[in-house]
């Protein structure tokens, strides 16, 4: 059966782990794999996490299954905390899934079934798994002008030109906020341009907001999503807790469908679950409990904004520092993007081969296309940094 496989290609991020791992330079830097990481260098579990999970221990009576769509509780609070009042609720369904992967999984898998052989067209560049998870059940996916590597910055004409001729009725991938790879986002002007032209063309947005609360702030994160969801018809949105809640392992997403009326609504919802029993059954419970547990309790709630205002501000803090160190080391603003781009990455304008040089020359892990985890920069090691990329960019 298996004699005529062959080895996939490398994944660009997790295989630089065990490289990274076996790399005995005491000095050495990761700045690839995308998890949050504190001025020490740790990626913690919040205060807030840890209690809730004592009080779900506590009470915890039974290990059953929760039910293909999952906890329903948790997926009310979702639905508030990334739509806010945006949208009549009767019109708004959502699911619990294993990440916003899952999520994005389920999502597709719904617009394959709505609409067989539909076109997708996502921002280039986008997360490296949008591909495979939308071409897997037949989607057709086409990129469109995003990101100006020389400047670090949205390319926001081009984007705009390209999106005002889409194909009425086309689906449009949008990064809700902090772009992953580049962190380079729309302001709120070009949000409300972009969102005219969604609305006029009747495209369908499809966005995904897998870093709420890391840019500007757990609301302002939420503007395009509600935005777009005050003004068009038909929405599809996932939605992580991996990164503001840190419970990255237990795989905690929502996927969620604006229908125009609530008989479609429901209709979705129906369908997003035969969807979920068919390709993993059920999904986990521990990572909803917690959210849940969280979002039901003022002070826990409180607690949980607080830690995540401050994963926030060290990002920025760490964006200022690396973009005024760039100024004084090259006496120009080629690196300003730094600061202004947000969330935990942003991409240098390098080459495979640079990439390389900086893990080899300089012990500085980055994956080949120039994406950098901000948020795994400690203060201390800017300088350094800074020095190593002036180096790659002198050539």
């Amino acid at each position: 059966m298996f004699h005529d496989l062959t080895m996939p290609p490398p994944d660009k991020i997790l295989s630089l782990m065990p490289i990274f791992r076996n790399d005995r330079r005491g000095h050495k830097i990761d700045l690839g794999v995308g998890v949050y990481r504190d001025p020490s260098g740790a990626t913690p579990i919040l205060k807030c996490v840890e209690e809730a999970e004592r009080r779900i221990l506590d009470a915890q009576t039974t290990k059953a299954y929760v039910g293909p769509a999952g906890d329903p509780i948790y997926c009310a609070l979702m639905t508030q905390l990334v739509f806010g009042d945006a949208a009549p609720r009767d019109r708004l369904c959502a699911i619990q899934t294993p990440g916003a992967a899952g999520a994005l999984a389920i999502l597709a898998g719904l617009i394959a079934m709505a609409r067989p052989g539909s076109t997708i067209h996502v921002p280039n560049p986008t997360w490296i798994n949008h591909f495979p998870i939308l071409e897997s059940v037949g989607l057709e996916v086409v990129t469109y002008p995003y990101f100006d590597s020389s400047t670090g910055l949205v390319d926001f004409n081009a984007a705009m030109q390209y999106l005002s001729a889409a194909p009425r009725g086309d689906v449009i991938l949008l990064h809700g906020c902090c772009h992953n790879p580049t962190g380079a986002d729309l302001d709120l002007a070009q949000w409300r341009k972009m969102s005219d032209i969604i609305e006029g063309r009747g495209l369908i947005p499809f966005v995904d907001i897998a870093y709420q609360g890391f840019g500007d702030g757990l609301e302002d994160d939420a503007f395009a999503v509600r935005l777009l969801a005050s003004m068009v018809p038909e929405m599809i949105v996932a939605s992580s807790c991996s990164k503001n809640f840190g419970i990255y392992r237990e795989r905690t997403g929502t996927a969620f469908v604006l229908g125009s009326n609530p008989q479609q609504a429901e209709i979705a919802r129906a369908q997003m679950v035969t969807l979920a029993r068919d390709n993993y059954s059920m999904p986990p419970d521990h990572g909803s409990a917690i959210v849940r547990t969280i979002l039901e309790d003022p002070t826990l709630a409180a607690g949980w904004r607080q830690e995540l205002e401050e994963m926030r501000v060290n990002i920025r803090n760490i964006r200022d520092q690396l973009s005024a160190a760039f100024r004084r080391s090259t006496g120009d603003d080629r690196f300003a993007y730094f600061r202004t781009n947000k969330g935990m990455f942003s991409r240098l304008n390098i080459t495979p081969q640079d990439a390389a040089r900086l893990r080899e020359e300089f012990a500085i892990y980055v994956i080949e296309d120039g994406r950098i985890n901000v948020a795994g920069l400690q203060i201390d090691q800017i300088g350094r940094f800074v020095e190593a990329i002036t180096a790659i960019d002198r050539g």
